[in-house]
């Protein structure tokens, strides 16, 4: 996963975990909804001002749209499977990602 994917997949994902539309988050940064889009689907990159306001709006560190978590990301074939999981992921609706969460839990033992 390339990094504006990677930064469009995180928007989207702190963007719905805050239950806000494209268009309430174009208009929290003054962009538009046709912007936020791409951004979103990694057609676009954004300046850095405009990373700093997605963030406000999102109210989080703007590292943390660049997959910033202070763990490092694993390199070769666990990296690539794990960023095709998390563009998967990104992708699904809440209903979804429920379904797929047990799913993972049931597959792995834990809960």
């Amino acid at each position: 996963m390339d990094l504006k994917s990677a930064f469009g997949a995180n928007v989207r994902n702190f963007r719905r975990s805050i239950n806000i539309t494209q268009e309430a988050l174009a208009e929290r940064v003054d962009v538009s909804i046709e912007t936020i889009g791409k951004i979103e689907r990694g057609v676009a990159a954004p300046s850095f001002e405009t990373v700093e306001r997605i963030a406000v709006a999102l109210d989080i560190n703007p590292l943390v749209l660049f997959g910033a978590s202070g763990e490092a990301i694993p390199r070769g074939e666990r990296g690539k499977a794990l960023g095709r999981i998390q563009a998967t992921l990104s992708n699904m609706n809440d209903e979804q990602l429920s379904r797929a969460s047990k799913m993972l839990e049931a597959f792995v033992g834990g809960g």
